[in-house]
């Protein structure tokens, strides 16, 4: 029997574009993916370094593997940002670990666990630099109807809470080509909805030698992808929020209405202690403009609280900001230090009490607005991309997610009998399931009409239509050599 593989990812979406990269690269090994620790010969840790207290959660899940290692065989690898940060730091507090390796080694991992195997020592890696781009390599996707794509890797920022841009780089991009072949060859298998991913999706283009390819320029071009219903991306970063985004934005077909934008602070002077390279004029223009451009635009954003040297008055900024801001949605974090950035020696550290004390305050705020925001939809018709087949709690509910990126749940269709109708005004691409089959999967779209709001979810009524998802062949496991772009886009010079 061959060989099992675990993979467990921390932290952001990156990490986990990253794992099924890992994955596609086990897989091309001979090594298939486990159920479970019980069943798994092989497990590998994608670390975040980002993330509250991402050094404890790594070394704690090493030393519970440790205890299965001792009592039989077992393989461990640690890859990541931590893994970066740390390097040979981590043997040393975990000796019993096999294999290490960095951000720009995903490629070597395979290489690394024959040495390892081999040789039977530890083996560790650490490159400075990007040697090959993850998307050049296999994938196992977690889905078979959305996938990430990243288009640029690294990060040129040097924000002073941040430690992203030591551990992934400087920031490289793909060519507008390689970019349109993976998502078109996604699309032909069957994928419905992709996310494109750089640390800072909207600054793309600016390295590329001889022309320089910018966001606007990549989301013409898959505006012409065959196939494509759903388009994504994340993050942007205010400070490079050109018009020709927003322009670029109101016509391309298949984005999704829904940008996250990072706000961090809304005060000016915390801003410009976070070396963040906008102020909150020019970040409320930016919304408007995107709101006129695109009618039922949905916003998210990101948010600290307690940034060293943050007043009250800084903090009253930001309640300000967000009032005036009516995000769908936030995610909202307490500043704490993360070793290796500037913020984190920064003196004037907020309290933590004090800290705790306007988080939760922002978080009423923020919960009120949402409501207000989801109570709107009530009566209004949504689609969804349905995400899971039933709820863990309750199997006569299903989710998907609006265009606006809204969870909604709706009531699961039973199975079909024979002799059964799928209900009136559900129009099937594919024609009625076989009996017994579920009338809706993950991967389908459908129509609800609003019935109830929540903060973070809406509540559907019945299935008022239903477009099955038809996968047309292909493969969605290994990145395609880079074709012409797609008729109707705009021709650039560098299309691979």
């Amino acid at each position: 029997m061959s060989e099992r593989f675990l993979i467990r990812t921390f932290g952001c979406q990156m990490n986990e574009h990253d794992s099924e990269r890992l994955a596609g690269l086990l897989e091309a090994e001979g090594l298939e993916p486990a159920t479970g620790l019980d069943d798994a010969d092989l497990v590998v840790l994608n670390t975040c370094a980002v993330r509250e207290n991402a050094d404890n959660k790594l070394y704690g899940t090493l030393g519970h593997l440790a205890t299965t290692k001792a009592s039989r065989g077992l393989t461990i690898a640690v890859g990541g940002c931590l893994a970066q940060k740390d390097q040979g730091r981590v043997l040393e507090r975990a000796p019993w670990v096999d294999v290490v390796f960095g951000t720009h080694n995903l490629h070597s991992l395979p290489v690394l666990l024959r040495r390892a195997r081999d040789q039977g020592t530890a083996q560790a890696e650490f490159f400075d630099e990007m040697q090959r781009f993850p998307s050049a390599l296999p994938a196992r996707r977690a889905s078979e109807w959305s996938a990430w794509v990243a288009i640029s890797v690294g990060c040129n920022n040097t924000c002073t809470f941040c430690i992203v841009p030591k551990l992934r780089g400087k920031e490289r991009s793909r060519r507008v080509g390689d970019v349109v072949a993976e998502v078109q060859a996604l699309a032909d298998a069957g994928v419905l909805e992709v996310s494109l991913l750089g640390q800072n999706v909207n600054s793309y283009g600016t390295d590329l030698p001889g022309h320089r390819q910018l966001f606007g320029d990549l989301l013409r071009a898959l505006d012409g992808v065959e196939g494509l219903e759903r388009l994504r991306f994340t993050s942007p970063n205010p400070k490079d929020f050109r018009d020709d985004v927003v322009e670029a934005m109101a016509t391309c077909r298949p984005l999704c209405e829904h940008v996250h934008f990072p706000l961090q602070s809304g005060s000016d002077r915390v801003l410009r202690l976070m070396r963040r390279g906008y102020r909150r004029r020019r970040y409320l223009e930016i919304l408007a403009n995107l709101r006129a451009a695109i009618p039922g635009v949905a916003f998210s954003t990101d948010i600290i609280v307690g940034f060293p040297g943050e007043t009250e008055a800084d903090f009253a900024d930001t309640l300000d900001l967000v009032s005036q801001a009516r995000f769908d949605s936030a995610f909202t974090f307490q500043y704490s230090p993360r070793p290796g950035t500037e913020a984190a020696t920064m003196t004037d550290q907020v309290p933590p009490e004090v800290v705790k004390d306007r988080f939760q305050r922002l978080l009423q705020l923020q919960e009120r607005i949402s409501l207000e925001a989801n109570h709107a939809l009530l009566g209004t018709e949504v689609e969804l991309l349905v995400e899971r087949s039933a709820s863990k709690t309750d199997p006569t509910r299903m989710s998907g997610r609006t265009r606006t990126n809204k969870l909604c749940h709706f009531p699961a269709p039973g199975p079909l009998a024979p002799g059964d109708q799928v209900a009136a005004g559900v129009a099937l691409v594919t024609g009625d399931p076989p009996a017994g089959e579920v009338a809706v999967a993950p991967g389908d779209l459908v129509m609800v009409r609003v019935e109830q709001a929540a903060p973070h979810h809406l509540v559907g009524g019945p299935v008022l239509s239903h477009r099955r998802r038809t996968p047309a062949g292909g493969s969605c496991a290994s990145a395609p050599a880079s074709r012409p772009l797609p008729a109707g886009a705009v021709p650039l010079p560098l299309v691979g």
